[in-house]
């Protein structure tokens, strides 16, 4: 019974964890920005659109951006 318990517990933690991923975006002159959410690129404007991790969605020039990496 004990086990059957953490296999649901640990089942439960993947679950919950795969519904969003975080990603980090470094600009190009040097700062890293944690992002909560995939950052979208609008390719009309070239912005590229974030949520950051206390909720507030963002926007940041594209040519700022030199990568995106998925944590």
């Amino acid at each position: 019974m004990k086990r059957l318990t953490s296999v649901a517990a640990l089942t439960m933690m993947l679950l919950l964890s795969g519904c969003s991923s975080n990603y980090v975006m470094s600009t190009k002159d040097g700062h890293m920005i944690m992002t909560d959410g995939k950052p979208e690129i609008d390719k009309e404007t070239g912005l590229v659109k974030y949520t950051d991790q206390a909720g507030n969605e963002m926007q940041i020039n594209g040519d700022e951006v030199s990568s995106i990496i998925e944590r």
